[in-house]
């Protein structure tokens, strides 16, 4: 079976002659970051102490800036410059994963096609997620071919709707905002032919920097003077849930600095918080903590697996379902911060999992 990994590469053109590669320095400064050693950090990277030093020095002759800073007791730390760069990188990494993930499964998808005795492979469109990643892995650690596609909500299940997909991912807030997220669905949702999986619970809420310096405490202080917001892209769920919440709150989208910026993932809008681009942003609990921010929480979603009742039995079907309904799977859940994996694995039908949709 076959594995892809794509990940992003990136050059900086200080001088228009010799380009530099960012992939060996981030990787060291990134070490260095969490190790306060130079020694330390080019062992873990696998680099010779004296190559690691050359390429510091090559790239702070380019910048014509220092890199590195040492104090007496406070070991290697990085220079203002460094960090950014660092932080560069993870916002590059935060935008283009999703993308570069769903690539990468159909390009395994493709190239097994290849093999005469490639297996059937499990098809899942699905809002980007924690929960979808872990699942994910845990599918291919056990050799279950599955070709991951991250979508919107809505895109997903307009591919299950039309047979591109056997199973799409989608997720409906809890409380006064479920009904019309459900109405919305029911578009693509035959309650006589489909069925859901549910995958986990999860927290979405506030991003703001560690310490909260703006003071922020709800939806309201988003729309404050001097308050600058990043949002997520238009056909976005979580977006969508933004402007119900702004609506019922009564908050002209106008009235927010920086509604019209978008990023297209809860890590993205984090990178983007903790890099200082922004104040505040909404997204999912595990991306704030992975990014040091501080969490504000507003409501609680669920998030589902729709798939067609006829294929609740296929054998991939079977397999992904034990996948989700073992312990592992939920310990992986229970991991992300903000994630619940109680009812992971439980098979509903949409009246089970909606009070809006009739028995």
């Amino acid at each position: 079976m076959f594995r892809v990994k794509i990940q992003p590469h990136w050059e900086i053109s200080v001088r228009a002659d010799t380009p530099l590669d960012t992939a060996a320095l981030l990787a060291l400064l990134r070490e260095i970051q969490q190790m306060g050693s130079i020694a330390k950090a080019a062992k873990a990277v696998r680099l010779s102490y004296r190559y690691a030093w050359g390429l510091l020095r090559e790239a702070e002759s380019q910048f014509g800036q220092a890199l590195l800073a040492t104090g007496r007791g406070r070991g290697t730390r990085l220079t203002a410059l460094a960090e950014k760069l660092v932080w560069a990188d993870r916002r590059i990494a935060a935008r283009l994963s999703p993308t570069l993930d769903s690539l990468a499964s159909e390009l395994e998808s493709e190239l097994a096609r290849m093999v005469d005795d490639a297996p059937r492979t499990l098809r899942l469109d699905a809002s980007h997620g924690f929960a979808v990643a872990a699942m994910t892995a845990q599918l291919q650690a056990l050799a279950i071919p599955v070709e991951l596609r991250y979508r919107n909500s809505s895109d997903a299940l307009a591919a299950l709707a039309r047979g591109e997909c056997d199973l799409a991912g989608f997720h409906v807030p809890s409380g006064a905002f479920e009904q019309p997220f459900v109405a919305a669905c029911l578009r693509w949702l035959d309650p006589e032919r489909h069925c859901l999986l549910h995958l986990a619970a999860r927290e979405q809420g506030l991003f703001v920097a560690a310490g909260n310096p703006l003071g922020i405490r709800g939806l309201a202080d988003v729309a404050a003077p001097g308050v600058r917001f990043v949002n997520r892209q238009s056909g976005s769920g979580t977006r969508l849930l933004l402007e119900m919440m702004l609506q019922q709150a009564g908050i002209a989208p106008e009235r927010i600095n920086g509604f019209g910026s978008t990023e297209f993932t809860h890590s993205a809008v984090a990178a983007y918080i903790a890099s200082g681009m922004a104040d505040v942003g909404i997204g999912v609990r595990t991306a704030a903590a992975r990014f040091g921010l501080d969490f504000i929480p507003l409501l609680r979603e669920r998030y589902f697996l729709a798939l067609p009742k006829a294929a609740a039995d296929d054998t991939l079907t079977r397999a992904l379902i034990d996948v989700l309904r073992s312990p592992a799977c939920h310990a992986a859940i229970d991991a992300l911060p903000g994630y619940d994996a109680a009812g992971t694995g439980t098979m509903l039908t949409l009246a089970d999992a909606f009070e809006s949709v009739g028995r």
